[in-house]
């Protein structure tokens, strides 16, 4: 029975990404918690879970034309190195146990600075917009993508929102559909390391991940079909207020 909810869960995760963009990691993680999962599994089938179901979307926008793959290898030589080292760190301790908190607290941290994303992302890129030339933007590309693959590892959270922001700050004249591009074709091979990672660690359900794929895969493709007919401007501080909620409960709680 525990099995059918998972795909149910798997499922709504899905519908909202499809239809509102907002990233898996963000509403899959405080999902996996509140049904009792630990936080490194949580975190770990998380991970593996968005590497897998995003992967098809980076294939239809490298199709497209619509990857910057100069932006996506400048990010990726900082984030990947950073999740071996971010998984090697984790490897240190005896026990999952022994880190837990330290996912949990980034994890709230991540959340919260999320839920800001998602409401204030457009007064953002308008307030913090540059203008670097490709040698000097290539160098910053460098340092998020390192901040990001620590965070996204610890998390399995930021990839997606702050990942965007990042580039929509400082590469203004993207247009939306490279933005996303990008993104993703960023994000799918980060999330996989990380996963890989956490399932070095034994941070993988198997049988929840292959529920969550189950539910998640033809949701997301229906979001997309109908998210025209869904205003975001309603559904996205929903979910900006209960991305906050939980980040602040697992900051302080």
């Amino acid at each position: 029975m525990d099995f059918i909810w998972y795909i149910f869960a798997g499922a709504a995760v899905g519908l909202a990404v499809g239809i509102t963009g907002v990233g898996g990691g963000s509403l899959m993680t405080p999902l996996l918690l509140l049904f009792g999962f630990p936080p490194h599994i949580a975190i770990g089938t998380d991970l593996m879970y968005a590497g897998i179901a995003k992967s098809t979307g980076v294939v239809m926008h490298a199709r497209r034309g619509n990857v910057n793959w100069r932006i996506v290898f400048s990010m990726a030589a900082g984030s990947i190195p950073a999740s071996f080292l971010t998984v090697w760190a984790l490897s240190q301790f005896e026990k999952p146990d022994h880190y837990q908190e330290i996912l949990t607290a980034t994890l709230g941290l991540m959340l919260v600075i999320t839920a800001f994303v998602i409401m204030l992302r457009s007064k953002i890129t308008h307030a913090f917009r540059f203008d670097f030339s490709p040698a000097q933007s290539s160098k910053i590309i460098f340092v998020c993508g390192i901040v990001l693959g620590i965070l996204v590892t610890l998390t399995s959270v930021g990839a997606g929102a702050l990942g965007t922001a990042i580039m929509m700050i400082l590469f203004p004249i993207m247009r939306a559909k490279n933005i996303v591009g990008t993104d993703l074709a960023h994000a799918v091979p980060l999330t996989l390391v990380a996963g890989a990672g956490h399932l070095f660690l034994g941070n993988v359900d198997y049988t929840l991940l292959s529920a969550l794929l189950i539910g998640s895969i033809p949701t997301i493709y229906l979001g997309t079909r109908i998210a025209s007919y869904v205003p975001n401007r309603i559904l996205q501080p929903i979910l900006a207020t209960a991305l906050f909620t939980f980040g602040m409960k697992y900051l302080f709680f």
